[in-house]
């Protein structure tokens, strides 16, 4: 009767339901194994086909599918559809881990987690909102034919592209962004139907950062900084964060005179206030 409840459990797991909030809280409160509690299921899977065993590699790890999501929610899809083809693509790696290698089941899972959000997004190109205003719309048929080379654009080519249809830059660059997130591909093939597949050799390269727990402690870490700074950035006056912005975080960074000429002051008195601003924000994130 355990056995069914947990793996009832499981599949309740890896299929999020209409409330997303209790589903995170639910993956987050299974515990991470630790390295030989990986090793040791990941050999009673490859050895014996534990079935319990998978399920447990597969509950621990749910957090980590959810950390992945979270970052392709850009593109207009379910958080909850997102998680659940990673999920899919968890799965497909756990079948497929193979402890012997030396290497933790998330360096290895990664790439079909990835691989499997990727599928779906490109699927669902059609209904995906790349282009939700005027402007949008315009640069994504208009974009492609537009760029005059393959690759990147610089900020010159932007800025002409952005001229020749009537938007800003940042629009530009931002529209190049979303179109270029579906030319990503994944060496080795994927087909769940054949046992035999053989793994892309890129899945196991080692990774000193490897440990689920480090990864989400330190996309954690990440998110607390960037709201301290946001904090940080609004408890400063105007001018002071006007100077910031335009000198640190434009694509293109005005100049100490350019300030002091719009300002009326000198340019010294604007690196005086860009320092004491600076002083400012390393205080708030200390």
């Amino acid at each position: 009767m355990t056995h069914l409840s947990e793996r009832a459990q499981a599949l309740t797991l890896a299929v999020p339901g209409n409330d997303l909030d209790a589903y995170m809280r639910a993956v987050n409160a299974v515990p991470v194994l630790s390295a030989d509690e990986e090793q040791r299921l990941g050999e009673r899977l490859y050895y014996d086909q534990d079935l319990d065993a998978a399920r447990s590699l597969v509950l621990s790890h749910l957090r980590f599918v959810a950390h992945i999501a979270r970052s392709y929610t850009g593109y207009g899809l379910p958080l909850g559809d997102l998680v659940q083809e990673g999920n899919v693509g968890l799965m497909k790696a756990v079948k497929r881990f193979d402890p012997t290698k030396g290497v933790r089941l998330v360096s290895f899972a990664v790439h079909w987690i990835k691989a499997e959000i990727h599928e779906y997004v490109i699927k669902n190109w059609r209904i995906v909102k790349v282009a939700t205003t005027k402007a949008q719309r315009k640069l994504f048929f208009n974009l492609r034919g537009q760029k005059k080379r393959l690759g990147r654009l610089t900020m010159e080519e932007a800025q002409r592209v952005a001229d020749d249809l009537g938007v800003t830059a940042a629009q530009v660059k931002e529209m190049e962004g979303r179109l270029g997130a579906y030319d990503a591909s994944f060496d080795g093939p994927t087909n769940d139907d054949d046992d035999s597949t053989v793994v892309s050799p890129a899945a196991y390269l080692h990774s000193d950062n490897s440990d689920p727990a480090d990864l989400i402690a330190e996309q954690d870490q990440q998110d607390r900084e960037t709201r301290q700074l946001g904090s940080a950035l609004m408890a400063l006056d105007d001018r002071s964060r006007d100077i910031l912005e335009r000198r640190w975080l434009a694509d293109q960074k005005a100049t100490l005179q350019e300030l002091a000429d719009e300002y009326s002051v000198s340019a010294e008195r604007i690196r005086q206030l860009e320092n004491n601003a600076i002083k400012k924000l390393r205080n708030a994130m200390a």
